[in-house]
């Protein structure tokens, strides 16, 4: 083993797809010094056995660039490697047997003109002109991408392994990682031992986990939560059937399964509903190369309706029945990036199952991110930080798991929530949440108030493409905050307190506007990163001189206690997550004044409580302490009370609510009210690559602080003029429902996609939020455009506004 270095820019772990990919594009970008271990042989995991699709279409536009980019590099490695890819551009086919998967799949065909990618609805009879062995009963419509293809799996693995050592990467098989060494949060060295007996030590400046499903495994030595979980995945391959030519790929979710022609055979394979984990205990030592025991019971329902829809099947005999375990995490996404609980310590594993269409992207991604020390580009989508802390325990996997392989085919449906795994994080209000009709939703682990059932009716999603059972009942609510008044828990979001002496100066550094305020004064900011882009959108309370509270999304919350550990140096500030200390009431609507000037002495006046401003307050007989700003656009506080104290300060705020109208409201509705008021949603408006300025939030950064992360970035936007402009639209028919990535036509030609949509029930239509290219344009210009937007296929046309529709001067709000 002479051959191993004893010391590496960078050790991966795992030699799979992804594994190797990482190599290739470190290498690529000039890293030599690059060590890849793996424990028995290339491939040998869940690589070999994948069926090999290689789609361009996914559900965002940068998680779309990478899978484009898969496909175009396999395109090309055979002839800079001379591994053969057996890469085809074969094209690919999705129909739906129901008019809602019509809508999903029309839905997806419009995002993917936004996105650029080539695709084309197609008829039942144009369906079978290009598939003439389907059956094409009930079908009712049908996508066709042409530049979707397959290819050999472990071949284009190997073929990245070449091309990674024919840049000087050192890629060892049958070594196995034993152990780490560690100082703080660094790991210093890996120990490793060889089958042959010899082992040894590799001093490392980063460490990525590539290691499949060993990933969680391999996480935790590492001192990292990777969570993710193997299940068993199962495919069939015919015996040769005489005539087969080549097709393009088919799939069929609505029966759980997909084709593909390979070498004059068919093969099928299922994403069933419930899935079964598997290597719950462990996965056996001497694993490679192996297969699962089959179980035909199992299989038999979706073979069934797979002779149905290709008879041919029926008729051909079965060569191969497999078995093999593939790893997926809790939200069928992968993971990605630098693990928050380590300096340098990386992960792309999880792969869900789209492992090879994913991996040559998802390698030039991280191994840019590690060049650069920051991302590319959005890929809020698979960040490992996204992942809670909780997500790792191995019950909750295994129950979560049963249903995530199954969603991969199941209609994706807006608003769709998780069966399996819930009720894990409960605010203190969830108890009497729930008697007041409440119909829980979850995010980030937390059970919340989505919408609340009138008497009698069921509490449960109805899931269509078209308003969905809980629509009325989200009007009700969203007129009683335009209205009168309502109340919802934001008791999920997260709490970070930032303290110390040096806690001003630190925020200062990090935060866009200036933190050098009274106490008792709450900002709105973001972090920006060092192009001006926006890596948290947050609001910051001064508690005191020496204490802050940083109020975060509840599913950024460790992303965004990560960025400040990560730029807090020597400082003397300590940061702790107090989120489930503090249950949090929102009260909001034009007579929330009442509301709180019934259950406090305390004066709620503009004069005594303006806007953004914290206080603490008497209610009831309990303290806490009301926060006066809003997300919906409306008067109102946000209440924080000491866990201790909730449940009496929920029924205080209950009873004195009956006399003003008080209506319970709940997430979907705060949704709705903030799109109206154009406010900005973290993770789809705004994102680590819209710039501050260019997303309309310029009032929230300084300009005077002499420093702060971007500011460089911001002067220079500031001269230089914007690119693009944070768009609302309106559509005119009030029919269509809006949900996010609907292409946007100005003057007739696509210009971009909505990042948010929801219905504005009190501007009577649909809203969309959207980025405009509008260089060398004055904001009078882009106004002057028609614009429609495409829902499914359909264009309609909508009013456009640079600010707000609702309450553009923010009279209502300011009270």
């Amino acid at each position: 083993m002479a051959e191993l270095p004893q010391k590496a820019r960078v050790v991966i772990i795992g030699g799979g797809v992804v594994g190797c990919s990482v190599a290739y594009h470190l290498a690529k970008l000039g890293w030599t010094d690059v060590v890849l271990l793996e424990r028995k042989q290339l491939t040998s995991g869940t690589t070999w056995h994948a069926a090999g699709l290689i789609a361009q279409l996914r559900a965002t536009a940068n998680m779309t660039k990478l899978a484009k980019y898969s496909q175009e590099l396999y395109g090309n490695l055979e002839e800079e490697t001379g591994v053969a890819t057996g890469f085809k551009r074969v094209g690919s086919i999705t129909v739906a047997l129901t008019e809602e998967r019509r809508e999903e799949i029309y839905r997806q065909a419009a995002m993917a003109r936004a996105f650029g990618v080539d695709v084309e609805e197609i008829s039942p009879a144009e369906v079978q002109a290009k598939y003439p062995h389907l059956n094409i009963e009930g079908v009712k419509g049908a996508v066709y991408l042409d530049k979707d293809g397959q290819g050999d799996p472990a071949n284009i693995a190997l073929a990245l392994a070449k091309g990674a050592r024919q840049r000087g990467a050192v890629i060892k098989e049958r070594v196995k990682v034993a152990g780490v060494a560690r100082s703080g949060q660094r790991i210093t060295g890996l120990d490793w031992q060889a089958e042959d007996g010899a082992e040894g030590h590799i001093e490392a400046e980063m460490v990525v986990n590539c290691a499949g499903m060993w990933g969680h495994e391999v996480g935790r030595m590492l001192g990292t939560n990777v969570p993710l979980q193997a299940c068993e995945h199962f495919y069939i391959v015919s015996e040769p059937i005489e005539g087969l030519s080549q097709l393009p790929v088919l799939r069929v979710p609505d029966e759980c399964a997909y084709y593909k022609e390979d070498a004059g055979k068919m093969m099928l394979g299922a994403f069933e509903p419930n899935s079964k984990p598997w290597g719950m205990h462990g996965i056996p030592e001497d694993f490679e190369f192996d297969q699962l025991p089959e179980d035909f019971d199992h299989f038999e329902p979706i073979l069934e309706w797979a002779v149905n829809r290709m008879p041919m099947l029926g008729e051909a005999g079965i060569h191969t029945f497999f078995n093999g375990p593939e790893s997926f995490t809790p939200d069928d996404a992968y993971h990605l990036g630098r693990c928050p609980e380590m300096e340098n310590v990386w992960v792309a594993a999880g792969f869900n199952s789209i492992g090879i269409q994913s991996a040559g992207g998802a390698g030039m991604a991280l191994a840019q991110w590690m060049e650069d020390g920051a991302k590319p580009f959005d890929l809020g989508d698979v960040d490992i930080a996204r992942m809670q802390p909780f997500q790792g325990n191995k019950r909750y996997l295994v129950d979560r798991s049963t249903e995530t392989l199954g969603l991969l085919y199941a209609d994706h449906y807006p608003y769709r929530q998780k069966a399996t795994a819930r009720g894990v994080r409960r605010t203190p209000f969830h108890a009497q949440l729930l008697e007041q009709g409440a119909v829980m939703g979850e995010m980030a682990g937390w059970e919340r108030a989505n919408w609340f059932a009138k008497p009698g009716q069921e509490r449960e999603y109805q899931y269509s493409w078209k308003r969905q059972n809980w629509f009325e009942n989200a009007a009700s609510e969203h007129a009683a905050i335009r209205g009168r008044v309502g109340m919802y828990d934001m008791s999920s979001f997260g709490k970070l307190r930032v303290e110390g002496p040096e806690a001003e100066g630190f925020l200062n550094h990090v935060c866009g506007a200036d933190m050098s305020v009274p106490v008792g004064k709450i900002v709105y900011t973001q972090f920006l990163n060092e192009r001006g882009g926006i890596e948290a959108d947050v609001t910051v309370a001064r508690l005191s001189e020496t204490a802050y509270l940083v109020v975060t999304p509840a599913a950024t919350r460790l992303a965004d206690e990560t960025w400040l550990r990560r730029h807090l140096g020597e400082r003397m500030v300590v940061i702790t997550d107090v989120t489930a200390g503090e249950g949090v009431l929102a009260v909001m609507g034009p007579r929330a004044r009442e509301v709180m000037q019934a259950v406090s002495p305390n004066d709620f006046s503009n004069a005594a409580h303006p806007f953004g401003q914290a206080r603490q307050i008497e209610i009831g007989m309990g303290l806490a302490r009301a926060h006066r700003v809003s997300y919906v656009g409306e008067l109102g506080w946000e209440i924080y009370v000491s866990a201790d104290m909730c449940g009496h300060v929920f029924e205080t705020l209950m009873e004195a609510g009956q006399a003003h109208d008080l209506k319970l409201c709940g997430m979907h509705v705060m949704d709705s009210c903030r799109i109206e008021k154009g406010f900005r949603h973290f993770g789809h408006d705004i994102t680590c690559e819209d710039h501050v300025l260019e997303a309309g939030l310029g009032f929230a950064v300084s300009k005077t602080k002499p420093d702060f992360i971007g500011r460089a970035a911001v002067e220079r936007k500031r001269d230089e003029g914007l690119r693009h402009r944070m768009v609302q639209f309106r559509l005119s028919d009030p029919e269509p429902m809006l949900y996010h990535n609907e292409p946007i036509l100005r003057d007739g030609q696509i210009v971009g996609y909505l990042s948010s949509g929801n219905y504005g029930h009190h501007l009577g239509g649909a809203i969309g939020l959207g980025y405009v290219p509008c260089e060398g344009e004055s904001a009078a210009d882009v106004l002057t455009s028609s614009y429609e937007i495409d829902v499914a296929g359909t264009r309609v046309a909508a009013e456009a506004s640079l600010k707000p529709m609702y309450d553009p001067a923010s009279e209502r709000m300011r009270g």
